[in-house]
């Protein structure tokens, strides 16, 4: 996985500046990824130091234990006043290893604005010899005042052939990599969430077009928060119009469910449920409720249907 993280444009822009010793004093990395964003800003610190793998230093970062690279808040919580507090105390302290100090500072986008506001002004200017590297895995949850002050740099979606690299090196011989890949979205913790499922979200999303017992479906979507559904959805739509256009063997799902699919979907009615899958997972992003969200789906992909059918 770290050769994937090491492939973003965050960790080449933070390596590069730190070879030529002209790291922003704030650095704020978007990384859809939520499940891997720690670990990207792991390998961030990693270069902003010149650390190179093997030696103590990549050791003691990657163990959130450098002295000059305090990780906030720890792994899986949230940055709350108190601990915000607690960073502007280790920034006024010295370095004491290295020449200067990074403080990393994750999932940035839980962060309240009561916090951001408190983090402003030292966000702003720094004490000399400290950095901050902040990620978040969206830019809504940022306030503006903090936007305006960062080195902003968002890395975009991996490559569906990145992706399926990376779960061939790390799941070697695991059937289902290339689905999962296809449907994850260029996030690789989804690609993950859809492999390990033992497919079931496939299984969901093939009922689930198919008309078979979609309220069903629905509510186990909701009661198990499963967000990689939607992205089984759009793949299956996909691999329907490649199979409906005569390029089945380029589709990355080869079931009877999806030969079923590709029959029951006009083509504009595909493209039109995929556009509707793809809105569903960016309302996500917002905190829609899965559920309600495949319900929804299924009343405008049930519309889509009858109008392409008349």
């Amino acid at each position: 996985m770290n050769e994937l993280l090491r492939s973003t444009t965050a960790y080449r822009a933070i390596a590069g500046a730190a070879r030529r010793g002209g790291c922003a004093q704030f650095t704020l990395v978007f990384f859809a990824d939520e499940g891997y964003l720690r670990p990207l800003l792991t390998e961030c610190a990693k270069a902003f130091f010149g650390a190179d793998e093997g030696t103590r230093a990549a050791r003691l970062i990657g163990e959130e234990a450098y002295a000059d690279c305090p990780f906030f808040p720890p792994a899986g919580g949230r940055l709350t006043a108190e601990l915000a507090s607690a960073v502007a105390d280790e920034s006024a302290l010295e370095p004491v290893e290295a020449s200067k100090k990074l403080i990393v500072l994750d999932a940035f986008h839980t962060v309240t604005p009561l916090v951001q506001n408190k983090l402003l002004k030292l966000l702003e200017e720094p004490p000399p010899k400290v950095y901050f590297l902040a990620g978040a895995a969206n830019e809504h949850a940022v306030l503006p005042t903090v936007l305006s002050r960062a080195n902003k740099i968002t890395v975009p979606p991996f490559s569906e052939e990145a992706v399926r690299a990376a779960l061939a090196r790390k799941y070697p011989g695991r059937a289902g990599t290339e689905a999962a890949a296809a449907a994850c979205g260029g996030v690789f913790s989804a690609a993950e969430r859809l492999l390990e499922g033992g497919g079931e979200e496939f299984r969901l999303a093939e009922r689930f077009l198919l008309g078979d017992g979609c309220e069903a479906a629905c509510r186990d979507v909701g009661e198990k928060k499963r967000v990689g559904f939607f992205a089984a959805v759009r793949l299956l739509l996909r691999d329907a119009l490649l199979i409906a256009s005569g390029q089945g063997r380029y589709a990355a799902v080869h079931s009877q469910a999806a030969q079923a699919i590709a029959r029951r979907f006009p083509a504009g009615a595909a493209i039109a449920a995929a556009e509707a899958a793809a809105r569903a997972e960016r309302d996500l992003q917002f905190n829609a409720n899965p559920g309600q969200a495949a319900l929804a789906l299924a009343a405008e992909i049930e519309e889509e249907l009858k109008k392409w059918q008349k």
